[in-house]
C-alpha cells in the first residue's frame, strides 16, 4: 500500500466522531504494512492530516498494542515533537498504553534502547511539566509511574513533581496525583 491510500483514508474522517474515526482505524487494521506510515505521519506536524493520524493510531493501539511494536523506536523517536494538544494526548495515551504492555509482557520480547527509554522518560516529563491538558498529563503520570520501576530516579523526580504541581491543577489533575502518590 502507498501514501495515497493512507491519505484517502486519513481524508475520510469528515469530523471527530467516534464512527469515522472506527471506520479509519479498521482499515489500517486491514492494511497493517500502513503502521508505520501512519507513525510518520503522526510526526509530519506541518500536515494538519497529523492529528486525524494520531487519532487511528490511538485506536489501533487500543484494539492490538503489540501491533506498535516492530515501529516502537519509530514512535519514541517522534514523540517530543508533537505540539498539538490534539495529536499529544492521543500519542500520550499510547505511550501509556505501550509501556503498560510493556511491563506486563516479558521485556525480552520487546526490544528497546536505552536510548529510547530515555527518550520516553523524557518526554513524559515535559509533558507533565509544560501546560498541556489534564489528560496528556495524566497519562504521563502513569507512563512515568511504571518507567520508574526500570529506573529508579524516576519515582523519585514523579513525587517531587506532583506534589509541587499537585495543589495548583485542576481537579483531574489533582485526583490522579493523589492516586499515584499514594502508589509511589
Amino acid at each position: 500500500m502507498d501514501d495515497k491510500h493512507l491519505i484517502s483514508i486519513l481524508k475520510g474522517i469528515k469530523n471527530a466522531k467516534r464512527i469515522y474515526r472506527d471506520k479509519a482505524a479498521e482499515d489500517i487494521l486491514e492494511n497493517l504494512d500502513l503502521i508505520p506510515k501512519l507513525i510518520d505521519k503522526i510526526y509530519d506536524i506541518e500536515d494538519p492530516l497529523h492529528i486525524k493520524a494520531a487519532w487511528i493510531l490511538e485506536l489501533v493501539c487500543l484494539e492490538h498494542i503489540m501491533l506498535i511494536n516492530p515501529y516502537i523506536h519509530q514512535f519514541i523517536n517522534g514523540m517530543s515533537t508533537l505540539k498539538h494538544e490534539s495529536s499529544l494526548r492521543p500519542v500520550s495515551k499510547v505511550c501509556s498504553l505501550w509501556s503498560a504492555y510493556y511491563f506486563s509482557e516479558s521485556p525480552d520480547e520487546v526490544f528497546i534502547s536505552e536510548q529510547d527509554i530515555e527518550q520516553i522518560i523524557s518526554c513524559n516529563f515535559d509533558w507533565l511539566i509544560e501546560d498541556h491538558k489534564v489528560a496528556t498529563q495524566v497519562y504521563a503520570m502513569d507512563s512515568l509511574k511504571l518507567w520508574g520501576n526500570k529506573e529508579n530516579w524516576v519515582h523519585q523526580e514523579l513525587k517531587s513533581v506532583l506534589q509541587k504541581d499537585a495543589y495548583a491543577g485542576s481537579s483531574g489533575y489533582k485526583a490522579h496525583a493523589r492516586k499515584i502518590l499514594k502508589n509511589l
